[in-house]
Protein backbone atom coordinates (compact mmCIF):
# COMPACT_ATOMS: atom_id res chain seq x y z
CA UNK A 1 0.00 0.00 0.00
CA UNK A 2 3.08 2.53 1.01
CA UNK A 3 4.25 1.79 -2.91
CA UNK A 4 0.66 2.60 -4.04
CA UNK A 5 0.69 5.83 -2.41
CA UNK A 6 4.28 7.25 -3.18
CA UNK A 7 3.77 6.44 -7.07
CA UNK A 8 0.10 7.80 -6.20
CA UNK A 9 1.80 10.78 -4.63
CA UNK A 10 4.64 10.78 -7.43
CA UNK A 11 1.73 10.50 -10.15
CA UNK A 12 0.24 13.75 -8.75
CA UNK A 13 3.33 15.87 -8.29
CA UNK A 14 3.89 15.17 -12.09
CA UNK A 15 0.56 15.77 -13.32
CA UNK A 16 0.47 18.84 -10.78
CA UNK A 17 3.77 19.78 -12.91
CA UNK A 18 2.46 19.19 -16.08
CA UNK A 19 -1.01 21.07 -15.70
CA UNK A 20 1.76 24.06 -14.65
CA UNK A 21 3.61 23.74 -17.77
CA UNK A 22 -0.06 23.48 -19.70
CA UNK A 23 -0.77 26.03 -18.23
CA UNK A 24 2.08 28.44 -19.11
CA UNK A 25 1.91 26.98 -22.53
CA UNK A 26 -1.73 28.12 -22.72
CA UNK A 27 -0.71 31.69 -21.46
CA UNK A 28 2.16 32.07 -23.60
CA UNK A 29 -0.18 30.63 -26.60
CA UNK A 30 -2.69 33.23 -25.72
CA UNK A 31 -0.20 35.79 -25.58
CA UNK A 32 1.26 35.34 -29.01
CA UNK A 33 -2.25 35.14 -30.27
CA UNK A 34 -2.60 38.47 -28.72
CA UNK A 35 0.57 39.91 -29.96
CA UNK A 36 -0.60 38.30 -33.64
CA UNK A 37 -3.82 40.18 -33.88
CA UNK A 38 -2.03 42.81 -32.37
CA UNK A 39 -0.18 43.03 -35.53
CA UNK A 40 -2.76 41.74 -37.89
CA UNK A 41 -4.48 45.14 -36.64
CA UNK A 42 -1.68 47.24 -37.40
CA UNK A 43 -1.11 45.68 -40.88
CA UNK A 44 -4.86 46.31 -41.75
CA UNK A 45 -4.86 49.92 -40.44
CA UNK A 46 -1.15 50.35 -42.48
CA UNK A 47 -2.52 48.49 -46.06
CA UNK A 48 -5.94 50.90 -45.41
CA UNK A 49 -2.97 53.98 -45.45
CA UNK A 50 -1.31 52.72 -48.68
CA UNK A 51 -4.72 52.14 -49.93
CA UNK A 52 -5.62 56.02 -49.41
CA UNK A 53 -1.86 57.17 -50.85
CA UNK A 54 -2.81 55.09 -53.47
CA UNK A 55 -6.20 56.23 -53.98
CA UNK A 56 -4.83 60.34 -53.94
CA UNK A 57 -1.84 59.48 -56.15
CA UNK A 58 -4.43 57.90 -58.96
CA UNK A 59 -6.72 61.58 -58.32
CA UNK A 60 -3.45 63.57 -58.40
CA UNK A 61 -2.27 61.79 -61.72
CA UNK A 62 -5.89 62.12 -62.83
CA UNK A 63 -5.67 66.14 -62.28
CA UNK A 64 -2.50 66.40 -63.80
CA UNK A 65 -3.86 64.75 -66.73
CA UNK A 66 -7.03 66.66 -67.23
CA UNK A 67 -4.50 69.88 -66.32
CA UNK A 68 -2.44 68.71 -69.52
CA UNK A 69 -5.28 68.90 -72.06
CA UNK A 70 -5.94 72.12 -70.64
CA UNK A 71 -2.79 73.50 -71.61
CA UNK A 72 -2.79 71.61 -74.60
CA UNK A 73 -5.79 72.88 -75.74
CA UNK A 74 -4.93 75.98 -74.83
CA UNK A 75 -1.46 75.95 -76.71
CA UNK A 76 -3.49 74.92 -79.47
CA UNK A 77 -6.00 77.92 -79.48
CA UNK A 78 -2.83 80.32 -79.21
CA UNK A 79 -1.33 78.81 -82.17
CA UNK A 80 -4.85 79.29 -84.16
CA UNK A 81 -4.98 83.04 -82.89
CA UNK A 82 -1.09 83.41 -83.56
CA UNK A 83 -1.96 82.25 -87.13
CA UNK A 84 -5.02 84.51 -87.67
CA UNK A 85 -2.34 87.65 -86.65
CA UNK A 86 0.17 87.00 -88.84
CA UNK A 87 -2.73 86.17 -91.83
CA UNK A 88 -4.53 89.94 -90.02
CA UNK A 89 -0.65 91.34 -90.34
CA UNK A 90 0.07 90.49 -93.79
CA UNK A 91 -3.32 91.69 -95.22
CA UNK A 92 -2.70 95.05 -93.20
CA UNK A 93 0.87 95.21 -94.79
CA UNK A 94 -0.73 94.43 -98.39
CA UNK A 95 -3.73 97.57 -97.66
CA UNK A 96 -0.81 99.70 -96.57
CA UNK A 97 1.05 98.71 -99.95
CA UNK A 98 -1.84 99.79 -101.88
CA UNK A 99 -2.48 102.38 -100.17
CA UNK A 100 0.78 103.61 -101.06
CA UNK A 101 0.40 102.97 -104.93
CA UNK A 102 -2.94 104.73 -104.57
CA UNK A 103 -1.22 107.89 -103.10
CA UNK A 104 1.34 108.13 -105.26
CA UNK A 105 -0.92 107.73 -108.30
CA UNK A 106 -3.45 110.19 -106.84
CA UNK A 107 -0.07 112.78 -106.19
CA UNK A 108 0.76 112.30 -109.83
CA UNK A 109 -2.90 113.26 -110.99
CA UNK A 110 -2.91 116.25 -109.08
CA UNK A 111 0.19 117.14 -110.66
CA UNK A 112 -0.94 116.71 -113.97
CA UNK A 113 -4.20 118.34 -112.88
CA UNK A 114 -2.05 121.90 -111.87
CA UNK A 115 0.11 121.73 -115.17
CA UNK A 116 -3.17 121.46 -116.94
CA UNK A 117 -4.70 124.64 -114.59
CA UNK A 118 -1.30 126.25 -115.30
CA UNK A 119 -1.93 125.95 -118.59
CA UNK A 120 -4.89 127.04 -118.81
CA UNK A 121 -4.51 129.96 -116.27
CA UNK A 122 -1.85 131.15 -119.19
CA UNK A 123 -4.21 130.22 -122.27
CA UNK A 124 -7.04 131.86 -120.67
CA UNK A 125 -4.73 135.39 -119.94
CA UNK A 126 -3.63 135.26 -123.69
CA UNK A 127 -7.39 135.04 -124.83
CA UNK A 128 -8.36 138.27 -122.66
CA UNK A 129 -6.04 140.28 -123.61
Amino acid sequence: FAVVASEVRSLAQRSAEAAKEIKQLITSSVEQVESGSTLVGNTGETIGQVVEQVRRVTELVGQITTSSSEQNLGIGQINTTIGMLDQATQQNAALVEETAAAADSLKHQADRLAEAMSLFRQHGRFAHA
